[in-house]
């Protein structure tokens, strides 16, 4: 990689991030049932309410018995044992096994006193029939069994009062079902934040509507919609509001005491009519340049009411990018989550690109399912820019083309053909 000494004297991306989390704090936990607490985060250690399993049970249908009463079982040498009784899964019954006798039992179904092994169905002579047991029934054992064979000892799985899952993770179905499987009917956690979309600029439409001159349609709503989704947020899309100060004031004035988090796009650069710049700068909001491409316009701040608000640019390349260097971290930190940003990971470039002196680009990638071994013999795959135009901001239809971000550090001009880059996977 060609490197420059050159420096812009802005904001840094890390500098920027922690200005805006400072912003943030997580949700106050709530008691939820199991069935809402998919993809949450678990507010506290969970703790099992009961040994898992609560009794020594069956691994196998077949037959509970005395391993003193098997020795040296062969299909040459039979040993017939006496079955005396009959346990399924779920019973209840107390049964007691005598020796010289088996007792018929069901995977799941508890061992009874006495047993010491079980003897699976086929090591016998006989398969199971449908039903309940009806009269006297004599079985030959085939095979020799092992001490304690196919028995699930009480708490081999965990044992109550133990930790079954840690505090700070997302709840995942597994999660779910070990909580299940441990007697937690319900769990604390950090409910889903509310985060509001607001897309501002008179030239938006709705998309489907009759363009007029100078018009686009409104992308940006849409893209910022699913991507608080996807952060496992609750999106709340707004009105999109004109270039006019009052309209903006009072939806946010409205809406805000609703609301977790305000994500605004356009209006936060240095044009005649940005209007979110406008409204907030009173409020004591910060707008400044971070030393990013694209993105470089960036405000933060929070309201009256204490809702923070993180306004990006209004490109949709930049809502992108930007979304996740700061939106994404920021609904991390509100949903609870220990680990705010995503994992990065490496590959190798395929094609050469530019990168501007002096700030961080994050070029939107493809990732080609072709890979490079690396000097550690480790498989890497290939990355291509996105588009032809690069990290232009403006490169909405391209957006699609993407499955991450090559994370290119200031001080690099030029991305060439077999470099190593770091990459955040998006797919």
């Amino acid at each position: 990689m060609a490197h420059s000494g050159s420096e812009q004297q802005f904001v840094t991306v890390e500098e920027y991030r922690s200005r805006v989390l400072e912003l943030i704090a997580p949700l106050p936990p709530v008691t939820t049932a199991l069935s809402n607490c998919l993809g949450r985060t678990l507010a506290e250690a969970v703790i099992a309410k009961v040994d898992v399993p609560g009794f020594d049970n069956s691994a196998m249908d077949g037959y509970a018995i005395r391993l003193s009463d098997a020795l040296g079982a062969s299909e040459s040498t039979p040993i017939e044992l006496e079955v005396t009784g009959d346990i399924a899964a779920g019973s209840a019954l107390n049964l007691e096994l005598l020796p010289g006798c088996a007792i018929r039992i069901m995977t799941g179904a508890p061992i009874p006193s006495g047993a010491d092994c079980v003897v699976p169905v086929e090591d016998t002579d006989r398969d199971f029939e449908r039903g309940a047991l009806c009269g006297s029934m004599r079985i030959q054992v085939l095979r020799e069994p092992k001490p304690d064979a196919h028995i699930r000892p009480a708490g081999a799985d965990i044992r109550l009062g133990a930790q079954v899952l840690s505090k700070g993770i997302a709840l995942t179905a597994r999660d779910l079902s070990a909580a299940a499987a441990t007697g937690n009917a319900q769990l604390p956690v950090i409910p889903a934040p509310r985060v509001g979309i607001i897309s501002t600029g008179t030239e938006l439409q709705r998309p489907g509507e009759p363009l007029g001159s100078g018009q686009i349609y409104d992308s940006n709503s849409m893209l910022l919609a699913g991507l608080v989704i996807e952060a496992g947020a609750i999106a709340v899309p707004l009105e999109s509001t004109t270039d006019d100060p009052a309209q903006l004031y009072r939806q946010l004035e409205v809406q805000a005491p609703k609301l977790d988090l305000i994500v605004t796009s356009g209006g936060v650069s240095v044009g005649a009519y940005d209007v979110v710049k406008e409204v907030l700068t009173p409020l004591g909001f910060w707008f400044g340049k971070v030393k990013m491409q694209p993105g470089k316009p960036q405000g933060c701040g929070t309201l009256e009411d204490g809702t923070p608000l993180i306004a990006l640019p209004g490109n949709p390349v930049s809502v992108f990018v930007s979304f996740e260097a700061f939106v994404r971290p920021a609904i991390q930190k509100l949903s609870g989550r220990l680990e705010l940003m995503r994992p990065t990971t490496t590959a190798v470039a395929k094609q050469a690109w530019r990168s501007p002196a002096g700030k961080i680009q994050f070029m939107p990638v493809q990732i080609i399912n072709e890979s490079s071994i690396d000097e550690l013999n480790r498989c890497e795959p290939f990355v291509i820019p996105a588009t032809s135009g690069g990290s232009g901001s403006h490169l909405v239809a391209s957006l699609a083309k993407a499955d991450g971000l090559a994370i290119i550090p200031e001080s690099v001009e030029e991305v060439r053909e077999g470099d190593q880059v770091e990459i955040i996977d998006v797919r």
